[in-house]
């Protein structure tokens, strides 16, 4: 299979949600890109903007099933993973499955569950399986997990453990539409045609089928990666962990995450190979939940997004 097949179907995907999610191209890019490399991601964004319905219709998009787990202090390990029961009939265990059982998993508000719970998360996250009462079980090898977050609502939150967040290829921020896109979600709206209601009635196609993601993966390696490019992804996360105003910097991960993500940012933007603007590009939705700043910097207003940015325009630039 070859790129050109790729970038058929990341482009046909991308309009297809566009049906639906209207006015964030930028949010559906990244998340078609977490999809296609085998990561994982966060979502970031005020209650209202479609972070649901955008899961929802990447699965209805790519063949995929899709669960949904709201995330409370009570949600105990075995809501998520499930659990094995005595069947009294037939005088043996039986496995209820959790909903980690699926293809794309939202974890709504991931942060209001304690560590305890969240923990049930990393085995799933890393290895694609999940132990239950010592025995291990598969997960459907494009298992992908998207956790939202409210930004809004600190109270009654646990903080998401270090090891946790660095599992998570991207941290996407979703915002509220501009003008002119929330109009013409309020006229659907009035005329009946609401994003759910495109959605239920299957005005979305399929543009793939959930077989064929894992061959799709496979062709990302015909992107090209010149040396140059490599080299330039490692010094800027080796940037993070000596910058004065940072305290935590990213790590080998981050590396792995920056050279994959620019990878599939050049196959939908058609190209067979990677350039330096793709690197950009992703630099700071790989970097933006990995570091962590000196708190004395954080108390001047300075941002994530700023320490990129500087360390960006310090980098030398690949010719």
């Amino acid at each position: 299979m070859n790129t050109e097949r790729l970038k058929e179907v990341l482009v046909a995907a991308k309009n297809e949600v566009g049906k639906v999610i209207i006015g964030q191209g930028r949010v559906i890019d990244l998340t078609l890109i977490t999809i296609f490399v085998g990561g994982h991601s966060l979502i970031e964004g005020v209650p209202g903007v479609a972070k649901t319905l955008l899961v929802r219709t990447m699965g209805a998009v790519l063949g995929c099933d899709s669960q949904r787990i709201q995330f409370t202090p009570d949600l105990m390990p075995a809501d998520i993973t499930g659990t094995n029961v005595f069947n009294l009939k037939e005088n043996v265990f039986s496995l209820i499955k959790g909903p980690v059982f699926t293809t794309f998993l939202l974890a709504d508000e991931i942060n209001r569950a304690p560590a305890k719970t969240q923990s049930a998360l990393l085995q799933a996250m890393q290895e694609r399986k999940v132990s239950i009462d010592r025995q291990t079980h598969e997960l459907s090898p494009n298992f992908t997990v998207f956790a939202t977050q409210n930004p809004i609502e600190y109270e009654g939150t646990y903080p998401l453990p270090e090891a946790q967040k660095d599992r998570f290829l991207f941290k996407i921020m979703m915002n509220c539409p501009e003008r002119d896109e929330e109009l013409v979600l309020a006229r659907s709206m009035l005329g009946g045609d609401s994003p759910e209601t495109v959605l239920e009635r299957g005005d979305v196609g399929r543009v793939v089928d959930m077989d064929e993601l894992p061959k799709l993966r496979e062709t990302l390696r015909g992107v090209t990666v010149r040396e140059e490019i490599t080299s330039y992804v490692v010094d800027i996360i080796r940037a993070t962990r000596s910058h004065n105003s940072i305290l935590v910097g990213a790590g080998p991960r981050g590396t792995q995450g920056l050279l994959m993500s620019a990878r599939a940012s050049a196959a939908i933007a058609g190209r067979d190979f990677v350039t330096p603007d793709d690197v950009k590009d992703m630099a700071g939705p790989v970097l933006a939940h990995r570091l962590v700043l000196r708190p004395e910097f954080e108390i001047e207003g300075l941002t994530v997004d700023e320490v990129v940015e500087n360390i960006l325009q310090k980098s030398v630039v690949p010719r």
